[in-house]
């Protein structure tokens, strides 16, 4: 009996992993959180919902190959974002130096978010592995990211009743920004 006890509660927890490796759905309520910004401001996600549409893009770490590309091209498509009424947010494990540096380095006109201990990563389900850091030379002075965590590279856009209405767990970097628009221009044409 007792190693029937211990059998179920062993079943009980690996499902109770297994589902929250798999993270939101569509239709689940998003995590409310606030995180130290790039400029070192609290950015709550309050201030937002209800406002706009909300993308939550995860990111491995700041200045790397993909990630560069995938910030640029929000970067690149902010008027067009602005008009669709969205608010972009890229969140990473880096801390606010990193951040603030690949803000500056890359012309970043959106906000990062930094997620050293994954706390939010977590909440959305997003995996994680362990931190690093990397050297990076800007304005001819080099400089170390570093990062508590990394994540995966998932996006996200969150309603204005807070409800997840879109998830992508196998995000090109390269074409995010280009799904995500798409998406809300097909909704706004329903």
């Amino acid at each position: 009996m007792k190693t029937l006890f211990s059998s179920i509660i062993v079943l009980m927890l690996a499902s109770f992993t297994l589902a929250g490796q798999q993270g939101l759905a569509i239709g689940d309520k998003a995590p409310l959180f606030k995180a130290k910004a790039d400029d070192g401001s609290t950015w709550d996600i309050n201030n937002y919902l209800g406002k706009n549409l909300i993308v939550v893009y995860f990111y491995p770490a700041a200045m790397t190959g993909g990630c560069t590309k995938q910030a640029c091209s929000y970067r690149d498509h902010r008027t067009e974002l602005q008009t669709a009424g969205v608010e972009v947010v890229g969140v990473s494990g880096d801390n606010v130096e990193g951040l603030t540096l690949f803000k500056k380095a890359e012309n970043l006109n959106f906000t990062l978010l930094s997620d050293e201990k994954g706390d939010i990563a977590k909440a959305f389900g997003v995996p994680l592995s362990d931190g690093g850091s990397i050297k990076r030379t800007v304005e001819g002075a080099e400089h170390e990211l570093v990062r508590g965590v990394t994540a995966k590279r998932w996006t996200f856009i969150i309603g204005k009743d807070r409800k997840i209405v879109y998830k992508n767990e196998s995000v090109n970097p390269e074409k995010d920004t280009e799904e995500v628009l798409n998406f809300i221009k097909l909704q706004a044409s329903r």
